[in-house]
């Protein structure tokens, strides 16, 4: 039912900066938000950052608070990702997704990107 496509990532230097978009087409619920994950080669995926559609309201993992940016555009439904400061520990495939909440909770997403490939080098 949600299409997403990322689009955005690439190599770079330690310290430097990216942007990723996530184009989503199709619908989605008041009680949805948006998120980043990420996955390196041989480790599990992990949690980046998620916006609530409406509410505008976001959340970060710890690793990248004070450096990612999550913000969206609702008219154009479209998701960016602003990394900044970027680590070589950062270096992972990133994937948007659809994310339901249960009151509080988030859930697991059930909408994948295909990804795309971050490469920071030191």
């Amino acid at each position: 039912q949600v299409q997403l496509v990322e689009s955005g990532g690439g190599l770079v230097q330690a310290g430097g900066s990216l942007r990723l978009s996530c184009a989503v087409s199709g619908r989605t619920f008041s009680n949805y938000a948006m998120g980043w994950f990420r996955q390196a080669p041989g480790k599990e995926r992990e949690f980046v950052a998620d916006i609530m559609w409406y509410g505008g309201r976001a959340d970060y993992a710890d690793s990248v608070k004070g450096r990612f940016i999550i913000s969206r555009d609702n008219a154009k439904i479209t998701l960016f990702l602003q990394m900044n400061s970027l680590k070589p520990e950062d270096t992972a495939v990133y994937y948007c997704a659809a994310v339901p909440y249960l009151g509080s909770s988030r859930l697991e997403p059930n909408y994948w990107g295909q990804g795309t490939q971050v490469t920071v080098s030191s």
